[in-house]
């Protein structure tokens, strides 16, 4: 059974990680994110959830207005070719739905199937907004938490200019 958003507020509490989320109606893209948020202050992402023709699971965590070409990303993974994850491959890897795609999902895969990617410059802020496993909410965490939450995952990322 997957975690629930409850279920990951309280691992980051265990962790001892500060983390503050803000409730709001259901967002789908980055443009109704960005329409929605109002003033939420801090870094806000895209999550890629990706599979390469060879089944490999990738997470490509980057800012919101982060062109990625998909080309360039799989060499520079060494990945075969890469297309969107269906929704229930997304589903069974991570517990989520899609609109829900989040670095905190991984929470959801204890076997580490998925590889999860992190844009540098999302190191660099002071806050970084995720959803926690629902597109209704929006938690803010510090970068290095962040890290530390997906490392008590069993998942070391791949930090990379993207």
């Amino acid at each position: 059974m997957p975690k629930t958003p409850e279920d990951l507020l309280r691992r980051l509490d265990e962790l001892k990680i500060d983390a503050t989320t803000h409730r709001h109606p259901p967002v789908f893209t980055v443009e109704e994110n960005k329409r929605l948020r109002g003033t939420l202050p801090g870094t806000h992402i895209k999550n890629l959830f990706l599979k390469d023709k060879k089944g490999a699971l990738w997470l490509v965590v980057t800012l919101e207005d982060r062109a990625i070409d998909m080309k360039d990303l799989r060499r520079r993974l060494g990945a075969a070719q890469l297309s969107f994850g269906r929704p229930e491959v997304l589903r069974e890897a991570l517990g989520i739905d899609p609109g829900s795609v989040t670095p905190f999902a991984v929470i959801n895969d204890p076997d580490g199937r998925v590889t999860v990617v992190l844009d540098r410059d999302l190191m660099e802020a002071e806050t970084v907004n995720c959803h926690p496993l629902s597109n209704d909410a929006t938690t803010a965490i510090a970068p290095e938490d962040l890290l530390r939450f997906l490392e008590a995952c069993g998942h070391e990322p791949r930090i990379m200019a993207l």
